[in-house]
């Protein structure tokens, strides 16, 4: 095997490798459809949209109330409650959606260690 100056001999793979060889990082893994989030996607986007009519709609019984009409005042009530209540179900769906999409975690569960295999020992 003649070998130029400078040049690097070709060397075959070995059977076994050596302790630290491998990859460094795992695979991604496949993705793949799930119902839940788009479920979660969908239940966020009608709880957004159901509160922007309701502010609309109170906005409106306001400004009836304002003009004498005393009945506009129960309907401004009524459609401001239902805007909070949309806004805060809109909100814990949210919650739920980053929870599943890996972006938060579970109040609840323990903090992930710190270090690897060898602080652990």
């Amino acid at each position: 095997m003649d070998v130029e100056v400078g040049e690097q001999p070709e060397q075959t793979p070995t059977s076994t490798p050596g302790k630290r060889a491998g990859s460094r990082r795992a695979e991604r893994p496949q993705r793949t459809f799930r119902p839940r989030l788009l479920g979660l996607a969908i239940a966020v986007t009608a709880a957004v949209v159901a509160w922007g009519y309701l502010v609309y709609a109170a906005i409106d019984f306001g400004t009836q109330a304002r003009g004498g009409e005393s009945a506009a005042w129960f309907f401004l009530a009524l459609a401001s409650v239902g805007a909070v209540a949309c806004l805060f179900v809109g909100l814990m769906l949210i919650a739920r959606l980053t929870r599943a999409l890996g972006l938060t975690r579970d109040p609840d569960a323990p903090p992930p260690p710190t270090g690897g295999r060898r602080a652990a020992r």
